[in-house]
């Protein structure tokens, strides 16, 4: 039995989840499926131009591990590209970055994420999907409620 994967650490969830070519309807394309974690090493090392060793220690993975991550991501996005397919990012055993706090809007409920296999971001409490993260710290506006900042 194969050991389980260790929580890759993500800055931030992706913005988009689908990318397509132009002029085709999503419906009749072949999809290929980027997992989040290749997604977080594409933004890390081609995006920001850090070296692998660099960008492993954000994603909390060996240098080994990143390389593997970043080639596997390379030829998905290689095939999506040549072959006309959509690219969907998706997927895997993520850690959104610490030192964020998520709060329910519905329920008001506030925590930390944990890693977790393909996490969806639901409140542990309600299961709603209204969720935003929490502004910290004590600046101005305190005493007048709870203050939040939208998660894209």
């Amino acid at each position: 039995m194969a050991r389980p994967k260790r929580c890759r650490r993500i800055g931030a969830s992706p913005g988009s989840s689908y990318f397509k070519p132009r002029g085709i309807p999503l419906s009749v394309l072949e999809e290929v499926v980027l997992g989040v974690d290749e997604f977080e090493a594409i933004r890390l090392a081609d995006l920001e131009g850090l070296y692998q060793e660099l960008a492993a220690e954000k994603m909390s993975v060996s240098r080994q591990t990143f390389g593997r991550i970043i080639e596997s991501a390379h030829q998905k996005v290689a095939v999506a590209l040549v072959q006309g397919k959509a690219l969907k990012i998706e997927g895997g055993a993520i850690e959104i970055a610490s030192g964020k706090i998520l709060s329910c809007c519905d329920c008001r409920h506030s925590w930390e994420p944990k890693c977790g296999k393909d996490e969806v971001l639901k409140c542990p409490s309600c299961k709603g999907s209204n969720i935003q993260g929490a502004a910290t710290g004590r600046g101005r506006g305190k005493g007048r409620g709870r203050r939040f900042s939208k998660i894209v």
